[in-house]
């Protein structure tokens, strides 16, 4: 079980990615939607904004009022993020829920 400073980093890490992406690569993942995801093993909810191909704004929340949402345990987010697990493998094994609509789904796909 990984620890809630390295999801927060792993996050943050996520968001540099996506900041340092070619313009083209941030259009195709362009999405304004407020995100939170909730590490369930450690009872943590990180919430966010994606917009225009970027993370943002991220920050420990008691809310999960997102327009998407997504539930996962802490080494489900940081095998995601450093590439060692795809989101369509943690999506179809149930590891990670997702709770958007299904153009969110495809961008988010696109985006992790």
């Amino acid at each position: 079980m990984a620890t809630v400073e390295e999801c927060e980093e792993a996050f943050h890490d996520l968001a540099a990615k996506l900041a340092a992406a070619d313009d083209s690569a941030k259009k195709q993942a362009s999405l304004n939607r407020s995100i939170s995801c909730k590490l369930r093993d450690l009872n943590v909810i990180f919430f966010g904004r994606l917009k225009d191909g970027e993370l943002l704004d991220i920050r420990q929340a008691d809310r999960t009022d997102a327009q998407v949402r997504l539930s996962m345990t802490s080494d489900v987010l940081l095998d995601l993020t450093c590439g060692r697990r795809s989101f369509a493998s943690a999506w179809l094994s149930s590891a990670l829920t997702v709770d958007a609509n299904i153009f969110d789904l495809l961008k988010l796909r696109s985006i992790l």
